[in-house]
């Protein structure tokens, strides 16, 4: 009776669940792995997922108290779901926080960095930035500026989505290559 004060209300479960969804299926699209220079690995994949995620909450941070409340659950699964990963990997309960602080450092110095980027519209300091995060301490790193063109394009269409689109978890982004 009085734990039911403590758990978790949400009552917008299924649309986070759908959106979430949706997001991490188009972070595992094989064209960014096959023809746009993304290593099919764990953190290739994670900073897919991070840059899909970033171009989500770029445009639910224009949205209203729900888009908001929306993406703030959606942050929730997103942290949740890397710490199942990352304890999927092998990783012991005491090393998780610490790789979990440093994955969550990471995500938001590319929010950031990105964010500059995808705000003024700059292709060429998307595309380094993406190289130097997705390719680190690699000078023959594949260029990223086909990524960086995806990103900008994915920007522009979720932008025009209607509020209740956002509100009912139906954010969907392009398919690159099409």
């Amino acid at each position: 009776m009085i734990f039911s004060l403590f758990r978790k209300k949400s009552q917008n479960q299924t649309i986070v669940d759908r959106q979430y969804s949706a997001l991490t299926s188009s972070a595992r699209i094989p064209f960014f792995y096959s023809d746009l220079g993304v290593p099919d690995t764990v953190m290739g994949r994670f900073e897919m997922l991070s840059a899909v995620m970033i171009l989500f909450f770029r445009r639910t941070a224009r949205s209203g108290s729900s888009g908001q409340e929306l993406a703030q659950e959606i942050v929730d699964a997103f942290f949740q779901d890397i710490d199942h990963s990352i304890r999927e990997l092998g990783i012991g309960d005491q090393g998780v926080p610490k790789r979990m602080k440093k994955l969550a450092g990471m995500f938001y110095g590319r929010l950031e960095t990105y964010s500059a980027s995808l705000e003024a519209k700059d292709s060429d300091g998307l595309a380094e930035a993406l190289r130097r995060n997705i390719h680190p301490q690699k000078d023959d790193a594949p260029d990223m500026k086909a990524l960086a063109a995806w990103m900008l394009l994915a920007e522009q269409s979720i932008a025009s989505l209607p509020e209740d689109d956002i509100a009912r978890g139906q954010v969907v982004l392009p398919v690159p290559g099409q």
